[in-house]
């Protein structure tokens, strides 16, 4: 019997696909959003944006620290990306994240596809996933659009240990 399973989500976005890629690879940009809300923010953001390259994701809901943290394994501007991403507070190890961006008649489309999710967390996943991915909609609604900026034109801090 499997015990994991794979989610697989898609959500178009009013924005262009580089712009939905450059939000999940510019620190200052997926800080706001990628599992941050407004009652948990992150306490550290660092992304090290290359293929082998690390992120590392702090969440703080006042009681204790969550820590996220993987490896990117594709990193395609401004189509795909894909990494590896472990919990620091699950025991079901390492899971994968893809994520692929294809551009619309209005905006583009992501498709999300995060495997080796233990079957019983599948519901309270989506709903996660839902809700970060609305947050990325809001997060870029609010961003003005930088002409010429791209996923590298920040400054991406060392990631220690």
């Amino acid at each position: 019997m499997q015990t994991t399973a794979a989610l697989r989500l898609t959500r178009r976005f009013d924005a262009t696909p580089e712009r939905v890629f450059d939000a999940w690879v510019d620190p200052a940009v997926a800080g706001r959003w990628l599992f941050a809300t407004a009652m948990r923010p992150l306490a550290h953001v660092a992304i090290d944006a290359r293929v082998g390259g690390r992120f590392v994701l702090v969440e703080r809901d006042g009681r204790r620290d969550t820590r996220r943290s993987g490896t990117y394994l594709r990193l395609v501007r401004p189509s795909h990306l894909a990494f590896t991403m472990t919990t620091d507070d699950r025991e079901d190890g390492e899971t994968s994240v893809a994520v692929g961006l294809r551009a619309a008649r209005r905006g583009c489309v992501l498709t999300l596809a995060h495997a080796g999710v233990a079957r019983g967390d599948l519901r309270a996943l989506e709903a996660r996933w839902l809700g970060i991915l609305y947050g990325l909609a809001e997060t870029l609604d609010l961003m003005p659009h930088r002409a010429g900026a791209g996923a590298f034109a920040t400054a991406v801090p060392a990631i220690a240990g």
